[in-house]
């Protein structure tokens, strides 16, 4: 990304940004290569906040062909029946994009991405995944993590009033002003496999109870071989098994992961639009924060509930990584 001036035209549409962060900043983003997996409404929130931003491209991927289930949370997807008929919701959303902000090319890429070669990221600055699997979001993370470069990597999941997003920055170097000062400062991520396998008795005490649950949930659906949302309340009693063996092997109270909660998680499979933007919103500055190198970046987990409308950082790291 070094070594290229922002065009004349690129300098006319981003003059406000630049004003806020700098042109060398917005010349890191105009640069800059995004890959995102998942096509749901806080993806599309995302997307539509790095378009406008202007990074470089966006490729797309999500083979899934479009449904009226697909319609109340994606604004990217118009609804009129002879508009996405037959199309997947990589091309409907592709189509969308472009109209954002014709100076960011928008590509679509098909194929399971979890059996995209690693050189496949290497493309990229910084990768997003949602509605995966466990297994694919480990998977992806370590092909990013094999890459002689440093690929920024994301995941993010909604459900219902709850959200979650995770991030790796491998090992970040930045630099921020401190008074009249620069200083620089480097911080090291975990992997999402190592964050998650931290011992939840060696965790911090007033860790997010969304944390808890979302690992039950993400662990049942795994175990059930279900796609990301694939529950209903009729698993209710199988949940309320599995929390009681993670809790038994963790050394953790059950009351740690309320009855309440996990059947809001449940029975709530689909995105509440206004949850879709606040965590969409808050992912697309962290990956601006990433690729322009403005700003102190969240480490590692970000926590979202309407319900009390609280928004969380938990740092979920072993001894070596912990800030």
């Amino acid at each position: 990304m070094d070594g290229e001036e922002l065009t004349e035209q690129e300098t006319a549409l981003y003059d406000r940004q630049i004003r806020v962060w700098g042109a060398d900043a917005q010349r890191r983003l105009s640069k800059s290569h995004i890959l995102v997996c998942g096509l749901k409404g806080t993806v599309a929130e995302f997307c539509k906040n790095i378009v406008l931003a202007g990074v470089g491209s966006v490729t797309l991927v999500d083979d899934r062909v479009v449904t009226d289930e697909s319609l109340p949370a994606n604004f990217l997807i118009l609804p009129h029946e002879n508009h996405y008929n037959g199309k997947t919701l990589a091309e409907v959303c592709c189509d969308s994009l472009k109209e954002f902000n014709p100076m960011v090319h928008v590509a679509v890429e098909t194929g399971d991405i979890s059996t995209f070669g690693v050189e496949f990221f290497e493309k990229f600055d910084a990768v997003i995944i949602s509605c995966c699997s466990l297994g694919k979001k480990k998977m992806i993370n370590q092909k990013c993590r094999k890459l002689s470069k440093r690929v920024a990597f994301y995941t993010v999941e909604c459900r219902g009033s709850c959200g979650e997003m995770f991030v790796d920055l491998q090992d970040y170097k930045y630099s921020k002003k401190k008074l009249e000062e620069t200083i620089e400062c480097q911080i090291e991520y975990p992997s999402f496999e190592e964050a998650i396998s931290v011992p939840w008795r060696a965790l911090p005490r007033r860790v997010s109870k969304l944390y808890f649950a979302m690992r039950v949930i993400e662990q049942f659906e795994d175990v059930e071989g279900r796609n990301p949302g694939e529950t209903s309340i009729a698993d209710r009693l199988g949940v309320l098994k599995l929390r009681k063996e993670l809790c038994e092997t963790n050394s953790l109270d059950e009351s740690q992961i309320p009855d309440a909660l996990l059947e809001r998680l449940l029975t709530d499979t689909r995105e509440f639009p206004p949850v879709c933007a606040i965590i969409g919103g808050i992912l697309g500055q962290e990956v601006i924060k990433a690729i322009s190198g403005k700003g102190d970046p969240l480490k590692n987990f970000f926590f979202f509930d309407a319900m009390d409308g609280k928004g969380l950082i938990e740092d979920i790291s072993g001894p070596s990584t912990r800030s």
